[in-house]
């Protein structure tokens, strides 16, 4: 059994007090190299003193710790019948076990430490072999992550354990290998322990080696860590060094061994003339038999790093002997750079700096949490080309190559704790059984990434309350890094105990956080903090940890928040939630891949897909949303323009650098029609300033009618490490002076046309002449014809109802009634009945007719929730007017107030594929999404209006539409024109909005396209909000009660 095997109890697992057996201090990470050049260029593969171990390893999975013998962990065992997992990897990824999904809830009712009998347990065994050049040397093992214990035994003998599955744990292994001849490691995983209930994070619980293993030697004296604390003096403009490199030794320290240290620029040339050199003191060694050098470096006109000119010097350190012999060197990557908050601002630099943030969660669709270089490397350079300036490692400390991307690509990093225990938010934290992991966790996540220029903030973990554990993590980390203010949500937030004691909102957290960082808060109540004059919080600024909730079809109002932060004063941005769907490519019963989420593995308890939560889908590809938030973020914003002077004012809103490396373009469009273009001259703004431009652009003369707009556009003019030179970097558009539209007179075309024909009988009336036919039965529209072709088959008919989208609320929570979704469901919007009266007809003086429809949407809640009265104007050429009066019902309860939306839908024969219109695109877009989009001429296929969200949903919707054509392949046409001064909204789909709100899954949804096309006309749609996680859609944007006209035309 593995509980008497000869390490220590297996009941360590269900010990909080021992979160390592055996494992080393915390370092940086480093690699040793025999010289100075290997060090510089830092190729961990080319040193002789680095091995891999990444690859397969044979598996076996045990149903519990118990059932590990000691037949399984011994040598020489004949494996064969094993099965190969790769490593990294979960094996819940690998056909082993299942994922489990949950939010807040545990996935097992069982209370802290304990675990249930039922725990998988992952037995892995690789071998390798040593090299005869390293015997004598000192041999770590490096496991960089493993979920949620490991235990380590190497040729049969135990080595070590070590909890925490974001960090690594390394153990010396000298003692158990031999050199020359094959040696095997085993490491045996437990998936569920005492440490299960502080990694309660919102994501999928996996189990596993789930980050890279491998083997390094140093001689018996070596460099056991480097802290190098560069900082900025004399305003900013020159740099200091302070380094401390460790030094270990296998017993007492000896006197005459030194190290020497080398600092070179961004360019790899020398900023000394001599390297520096210092003594290794005799000192006070620790247990760990370690003692450090000391430098103090001055650095002259220095380049600073920040994230958008991340300057990186490098510093290598080289061990010498008493002789003077070089015995191995080592290096870390410099950053100049400070951190500082005061007067209500973080301050990069001396200069504030708005946080363009995003969370993000380790993920990938087929491999879970073991993500490898190319995909971190995708991630960095996706977010910088989205114009995202920083990262939150939410929840956990990520694999340090991110932190080495964010320092060569220039990425913000608030560098979080391995710590969520929201399932038990108010008790762990002042549990003293856990109080050395957390601060474990603290120590250690400080300890390896200290050397990271990109890690501007130390965050204590997430939702995890507050309590004397925090403290001591706090403590700790001001009295080891002051040059790093800390980042913790529950110190500010309405639920810490220091709430007890009166003070006001958010003047809490001293303590652990010197930045008020809430997440999702209302922006009333972040205009609310900032522009109260009496509050106490001078200090700190104000950072949204988490806003912007990106469940599926969302972020609403990001605009909104936009505005904010550049209004106000001590507002300076925050971290949207978050970056990508963690949603698991699977395979239905015929072979179709789809996303699976909770639930879907048969886990349960289970919070569905409230797990699909990102700004890019599974596979990495952007969300819609994402261009709202590239526009918002886009470095030269051009901020207003005056067509009468021709003056364009451009404003730099990058903090340190200049416009030098952006290149402008400019269009005039009329009616989304290209008549002038050229280029802007070369700018030279400076951070946060505006530049005027004069432009010369040609004189327009404009019919009624007709619409004129000066696009611009942003691109890189060069080549730089995260995209290429053309690479799109913001855009605007102004509206141009036009004559005002006339409004449309529908009349009969005299001479042109045979005239019309009306018949009535009881519940039919049709109107025809050889050109068009308009026929209506029992109150609705049947049937439009237009020289023969067939353009409607149903509708306009009244509607009022949209797929949800998870803001709205999400499907499978049917206890979650206070939500949009729960009070429309309990009105029975979801089953609103279309009662169509008997309609009228009646021929006008001027040869058109006019047929009169009343539809009227009856629910549970009311037999007349809306009523639509609806007039349509034939005239003898197939023009179709429609004149649209609805009135929402206004009850005692406000049932109707916050409806999905106002339209009508029609439905158009199989075969309406392509789509054209004048209105904003080319992407999705909605009342309080849709800065970003446009107003153009787009044109895509209604099947290209699809928007995979992995739980089907609302759409596909555009704003502000002029006209939009329908058409297929015969030269069928229907046209829609918007009337003057009152734009509609459309989306088009093979779906109805039931088809979206009865599928669980794309797939599904997919398997039962419609061949007609359904579209959806709106006087109104709802907003977005983003209630998922966060405020409500605003008033601003949902719909309200009363009466609303709205006209429109219908052309064949």
């Amino acid at each position: 059994m593995l509980h008497s095997f000869p390490l220590p109890s297996v009941r360590t697992y269900l010990s909080p007090e021992t979160v390592s057996v055996n494992r080393l201090p915390m370092r940086a990470t480093l690699y040793p190299y025999p010289d100075v050049a290997g060090a510089k260029r830092n190729d961990r593969v080319a040193s002789p003193w680095f091995r891999l171990l990444n690859g397969p390893w044979r598996f076996r999975l045990a149903a519990k710790p118990e059932e590990v013998t000691l037949e399984d962990l011994s040598a020489g065992l004949d494996r064969s019948g094993w099965a190969e997992v790769a490593v990294p990897g979960n094996w819940t990824m690998q056909g082993y076990d299942k994922p489990h999904y949950t939010n807040v809830q545990m996935p097992f009712s069982d209370e802290p430490p304990f675990v249930p009998e039922a725990n998988p347990t992952g037995i892995y065994a690789t071998t390798f072999d040593v090299p005869a050049a390293w015997d004598g040397r000192r041999i770590v093992i490096h496991f960089g992550g493993a979920e949620s214990v490991l235990y380590v035994y190497v040729n049969g003998q135990a080595v070590g354990m070590g909890k925490d599955s974001r960090l690594p744990s390394e153990f010396d292994i000298t003692p158990f290998v031999a050199a020359g001849e094959p040696n095997e490691v085993v490491a045996v995983v437990v998936k569920w322990s005492d440490a299960t209930f502080i990694e309660d994070q919102d994501q999928w619980w996996m189990g596993g080696l789930h980050r890279e293993v491998y083997l390094y030697a140093t001689s018996p004296v070596y460099l056991a860590d480097l802290f190098v604390t560069p900082g900025l003096e004399n305003g900013y403009r020159d740099g200091r060094l302070k380094a401390r490199a460790t030094v270990g030794f296998p017993g007492q320290p000896e006197a005459g061994w030194s190290v020497e240290a080398v600092l070179f620029d961004p360019k790899g040339k020398a900023v000394l003339k001599k390297p520096l050199l210092s003594p290794v003191p005799l000192g006070h060694p620790s247990h760990a038999h370690r003692v450090a050098a000391s430098f103090d470096l001055a650095v002259k006109d220095v380049l600073a790093w920040s994230a958008e000119v991340p300057h990186l010097y490098r510093l290598v350190v080289t061990l010498k002997d008493k002789a003077g012999k070089a015995i191995e060197s080592t290096s870390a990557r410099v950053g100049f750079r400070t951190v500082e908050v005061r007067d209500r601002m973080l301050l990069v630099n001396g200069r504030r700096v708005l946080i363009k943030g995003v969370n993000r969660h380790d993920h990938h669709d087929t491999k879970g949490k073991a993500l490898d270089r190319e995909t971190l490397r995708l991630d960095a350079v996706t977010m910088k080309q989205f114009s995202f300036n920083a990262v939150r490692t939410s929840h956990y400390p990520n694999d340090p190559h991110w932190l080495d991307l964010c320092d060569e690509l220039g990425l913000y990093v608030i560098d979080e704790a391995n710590l969520e225990a929201h399932a038990f938010y108010h008790t762990m934290n002042q549990d003293r059984r856990y109080a050395g992991a957390f601060l474990d966790r603290a120590v250690r996540m400080v300890e390896r990434d200290k050397n990271h220029p990109s890690v501007i903030l130390w965050s204590l973990g997430n939702e995890s309350g507050h309590g004397p554990n925090h403290d001591a993590m706090a403590g700790w980390i001001r009295g080891f890094d002051p040059s790093r203010p800390l980042h913790y949500e529950p110190g500010v937030c309405p639920q810490s105990p220091e709430a007890e004691h009166g003070r006001k909102r958010y003047d809490l957290g001293y303590r652990v956080t010197d930045i008020v960082c809430p997440m999702y808060h209302k922006i009333e109540d972040m205009i609310e903090w900032a522009t109260d004059k009496d509050h106490p919080d001078q200090t700190r600024p104000y950072i949204l940890c988490e806003y912007s909730h990106a469940m599926g079809n969302s972020n609403g109002s990001l605009a909104d928040y936009w505005d904010a932060f550049e209004k106000y004063p001590g507002l300076q941005g925050g971290f949207i939630w978050e970056w990508i769907d963690h949603g698991l490519k699977q395979k239905t019963a015929d072979g179709k891949d789809y996303w699976a989420y909770g639930g879907d593995f048969g886990d349960t308890p289970n919070d569905l897909n409230f797990v699909c939560d990102g700004l890019v889908w599974p596979d990495r590809k952007p969300h819609p949303a994402v261009a709202e938030f590239r526009y918002l973020a886009q470095p030269a914003k051009a901020v207003a323009f005056n067509p009468k002077t021709g003056i364009l004012q451009i404003k730099n809103k990058l903090d340190f650098a200049t416009l030098a490396a952006i290149r402008g373009f400019w269009e005039v469009k009329v009616d989304g029609v290209v008549k002038a273009k050229g280029k802007l001259p070369v700018l030279k703004t400076a951070p946060q300033k505006t530049e005027a431009i004069k432009l010369k652009l040609p004189a327009l003369k404009l019919e009624p009618g007709q619409e004129a707009f000066l696009h611009l556009r942003f691109e890189s003019a060069v080549k730089t490490a995260w995209c290429a030179a053309g690479h799109l970097l913001g855009w605007e558009q102004f509206a141009l002076p036009a004559p005002k539209a006339k409004a449309k007179v529908v009349k009969a075309a005299q001479g042109k046309t045979s005239p019309l024909v009306l018949t009535k009988s009881a519940d039919r009336i049709v109107v025809e002449n050889a050109l068009v036919h308009l026929s209506v039965e029992a109150g609705r529209i049947v049937a439009f014809r237009v020289k023969g072709k067939e353009l409607l088959l149903a509708g306009p008919e009244l509607q009022i109802w949209r797929g949800p989208t998870d803001n709205d609320g999400i499907k499978g929570w049917t206890h979650e009634a206070w939500r949009t979704l729960g009070k429309w469901r309990a009105a029975g919007l979801d089953k609103t009945e279309i009662v169509a009266a008997p309609a009228t007809a009646k021929k006008n003086a001027d040869g058109t007719v006019t047929v009169a429809l009343v539809h009227t949407a009856q629910c549970a809640a009311s037999a007349k929730a809306v009523v639509l009265k609806h007039s349509y104007t034939l005239a003898p050429d197939g023009t179709l007017a429609a004149e649209n009066v609805f009135t929402v019902e206004k009850n005692k309860e406000n049932t109707f107030a916050d409806l999905p939306r106002l339209g009508v839908t029609l439905t158009l024969p199989a075969g309406f594929e392509a789509l054209e219109w004048f209105g904003r695109g080319p992407w999705e877009n909605y009342a309080d999404r849709k800065r970003s989009a446009l107003v153009d001429r787009h044109a895509s296929t209604v099947t290209g209006q699809y928007v995979p969200y992995v739980m089907p949903q609302e759409h596909g919707n555009h704003t502000d539409v002029r006209w939009l054509t329908l058409g297929n392949r015969n030269g069928a046409l229907l046209a829609v024109e918007a009337a003057p001064g009152g734009p509609l909204e459309f989306s088009a789909s093979h779906y109805t909005a039931h088809d979206l709100y009865a599928a669980l899954h794309t797939h599904e949804l997919e398997a039962k396209a419609r061949p007609e096309t359904i579209l959806n006309l709106d006087f109104k749609q709802r907003g977005l909000g983003t209630q998922s996680c966060g405020p409500e859609t605003l008033p601003q944007y949902q719909i309200g009660t009363g009466t609303f006209r709205w006209n429109y035309v219908l052309k064949g």
